[in-house]
């Protein structure tokens, strides 16, 4: 179902999946043989708060790595990518990064598209305020499902931006899917800037995942109490336990809330057993090397362009254009 509101400058389309959704998804992934739930489920508006926070930790080198390329090199990031059209961010969060290119790029319409509601909301109503001369048409919707974009002319040359390394939440398969996607979303002569993070010694990527202050583990934990709320659940948060760790492997960072005892869980009236020691995987973050993610891309219908790191190659921002069919 699609609510709308329009304000100065700002027109925001609510798509999210009703709550029925959650409940079902989050029901199969609990009946799986190894439990697992998407990372998605993460961002009820505690989670974005943790989230945030994390994102300021010593140990995340994520965030502050990327916001350096992209204050470094935003000129020339316009240069490659051009003036105008519809720019298109996949999980905006607070837009915290796009506003480190707008000025340069100077898009017609800007299009934050994230799962979070309230924290879209404000986030793109803070920017309206800030950036008057700049078009918002916000989109709350789960981009990780099949989906069309509503404010979307045909007319437009089309830019997605996807930062953060959130690309690295999904398999292989799952990545190259949602590319392909924005492919077809931003052809004929669109393309896709996006964050990748890459891979590294594994003690860097394992304290990343394992802040001393304890906040990723309360991010963790989080989507517990969001499911209690949500799902008619009754998960003891007390008796789970925040746990990471780099694969090296399979090249992922993978996150799991692990049981600490036997017992069992009610969710949307169905029981769920856990063992002592079983884990719910609740995320896993992908490690690229640069020619590794390149072969996705062109995989998923675009050709490598440019590609900007920080000089400790911790991460990558790189433009792909949509290949010529």
């Amino acid at each position: 179902m699609r609510t709308e509101l329009v304000e100065p400058r700002l027109r925001f389309s609510d798509l999210k999946p009703p709550p029925a959704d959650f409940r079902r998804e989050v029901v199969e992934g609990l009946r799986r043989p190894r439990k697992a739930l998407s990372p998605k489920f993460f961002y009820d508006p505690e989670g974005c708060r943790l989230f945030e926070a994390i994102c300021d930790l010593p140990e995340y080198y994520l965030t502050r790595t990327e916001v350096g390329i992209l204050t470094e090199h935003a000129d020339s990031i316009a240069r490659t990518l051009g003036q105008g059209g519809a720019l298109i961010e996949l999980g905006s969060g607070n837009s915290r990064k796009v506003r480190l290119l707008l000025e340069a790029l100077k898009p017609a319409v800007y299009i934050p598209v994230d799962i979070a509601r309230e924290h879209l909301l404000t986030a793109s109503r803070a920017l309206a305020a800030d950036c008057p001369w700049l078009d918002i048409h916000a989109a709350c919707l789960d981009y990780s499902q099949r989906f069309a974009l509503p404010f979307l002319s045909d007319a437009q040359r089309k830019i997605v931006f996807f930062p953060g390394s959130s690309i690295g939440n999904f398999e292989p398969a799952a990545a190259e899917n949602l590319l392909r996607s924005v492919a077809q979303c931003v052809q004929p002569d669109g393309g896709l800037l996006i964050g990748f993070d890459l891979k590294k010694d594994a003690a860097i990527l394992n304290a990343a995942y394992n802040d001393s202050a304890g906040v990723t583990a309360q991010f963790n934990l989080n989507l517990l109490r969001y499911i209690n709320a949500r799902a008619a659940a009754n998960f003891d948060l007390d008796r789970f336990h925040h746990q990471a760790f780099y694969n090296e492997l399979r090249g992922r960072i993978e996150m799991h809330l692990c049981s600490e005892y036997r017992q069992q869980v009610i969710v949307a009236g169905e029981t769920f057993n856990f063992l002592d020691g079983e884990t719910i995987h609740t995320e896993s973050s992908y490690k690229y090397g640069i020619e590794e993610f390149q072969t996705l891309a062109h995989n998923a219908g675009f050709e490598p362009d440019r590609c900007w790191c920080d000089r400790d190659s911790l991460f990558c921002v790189h433009y792909f254009a949509v290949r010529a069919s």
